[in-house]
């Protein structure tokens, strides 16, 4: 029973120390990237700030498309090179012996 409640404990020190550290950096991490460089150049007119927004989604609509995609031909090159060693002939296990001569 002692060992639960240790165990117990662990997790719950753990989720407090991950729930001040994000705390503690929700400031640094308020936006991605291209916004956050697009509000440091903006002239004024919301100009950059508005090219930030466009890459930015742009971006995050490409990458299902790319994960998907790269898994997709992961899958596809296992799939060739299983159907290859298939098709390809196997050493002949009598072949490979090597007798004495007589």
């Amino acid at each position: 029973m002692n060992h639960i409640l240790r165990h117990r404990f662990v997790h719950i020190v753990t989720a407090c120390l991950a729930l001040t550290l994000l705390l503690f950096v929700a400031d640094t991490v308020s936006a991605c990237p291209s916004c956050k460089a697009a509000l440091a150049n903006q002239d004024g007119h919301g100009g950059d700030l508005v090219t930030g927004f466009f890459y930015s989604i742009l971006f995050m609509l490409s990458m299902p498309f790319a994960i998907f995609g790269s898994m997709s031909g992961y899958f596809y090159m296992l799939v060739r090179r299983a159907r290859r060693q298939q098709v390809l002939p196997t050493p002949n296990a009598d072949s490979t012996k090597v007798t004495a001569p007589k």
